[in-house]
């Protein structure tokens, strides 16, 4: 809760896990009111998600914001019943938390962030994961008669969303004798459609433990019952390329396409879904 009462739940992800997509998306949603969820008043610093929606209007693919780009969007939302909060993206190119993990250092203005949200919604594209092995994918055993030839270590990216969590809870002071209630946490598996072997009714959850058992175990082990979750998300319901033009984009609107998957593996057009569900937790 921020000091001047209003809830507000923080975006995560790293560069390269859809959040551009999904921004857009959700903005075009939220300003027709196509959905849960609705605008309460203007949002602040939204450059970067129009210029996303004019290439998809034009059914052309975003481009992927320079990594030196940096900017922080507030968005005042409401649902259905008049309960408002605010949804905040501190980082649009994901590289700011690729700075927190190597520096091991987190801003006063991160800090601030990370105490006063009450929920976190955690962007994963599981087709761009470098998963290593481990006691979980293979016998330990296997691991340990064929060592690596390169002996340089490098961190897998399951074990690196697993330490960015853990040093989140550090700043938020939560201790680790009890399983955390609070910051509600929703995992959002992006890219849904490109996630190989993936069929219909596949669930979320399944999903993710199939392909980062190791994160998916942290977050069933050290979130209470009910306080974390998993969704599907397509944002744009089919691969778009930043160069060829998808027809049809650009006749239907890119309010047309996209779709979240639920927990029991249903498929939903409504992508204001995530945010919604997550913000009912912290009610």
């Amino acid at each position: 809760m921020r000091t001047d009462g209003t809830t507000s739940l923080l975006i995560l992800g790293e560069f390269g896990t859809g959040k551009t997509h999904y921004g857009a998306q959700l903005l075009l949603r939220l300003n027709q009111q196509k959905g849960a969820l609705r605008m309460r008043g203007a949002a602040v610093n939204i450059s970067a998600f129009e210029s996303a929606i004019e290439s998809l209007n034009e059914g052309h693919a975003a481009r992927h914001t320079p990594t030196s780009t940096y900017l922080e969007s507030v968005w005042p939302i409401q649902d259905g019943h008049g309960w408002t909060f605010d949804l905040i993206w501190p980082d649009y190119g994901g590289e700011q938390i690729r700075d927190i993990l190597a520096a091991r250092r987190i801003s006063p203005a991160w800090r601030g962030r990370i105490v006063q949200s009450a929920g976190w919604l955690l962007f994963v594209r599981i087709q761009h994961a470098d998963v290593k092995d481990n006691i979980f994918s293979r016998p330990l055993a296997s691991i340990h008669k064929a060592p690596p030839a390169d002996k340089d270590f490098k961190m897998s990216d399951e074990s690196r969303l697993i330490e960015l969590l853990q040093l989140f809870l550090f700043v938020r002071g939560a201790g680790t004798l009890a399983q955390y209630s609070s910051p509600a946490l929703t995992v959002l598996l992006t890219c849904w459609d490109e996630i190989a072997g993936v069929g219909a009714k596949a669930q979320p959850g399944e999903v993710f433990a199939k392909y980062l058992p190791l994160l998916a175990d942290f977050v069933a082990a050290s979130w209470q019952p009910g306080r974390a979750s998993v969704l599907g998300l397509s944002s744009l319901g089919k691969p778009l390329d930043e160069n060829s033009q998808d027809e049809d984009y650009k006749i239907r609107g890119p309010e047309q396409f996209g779709y979240i998957i639920h927990a029991d593996g249903t498929q939903d057009s409504d992508l204001t879904i995530p945010i919604s569900d997550l913000a009912a937790l912290v009610k």
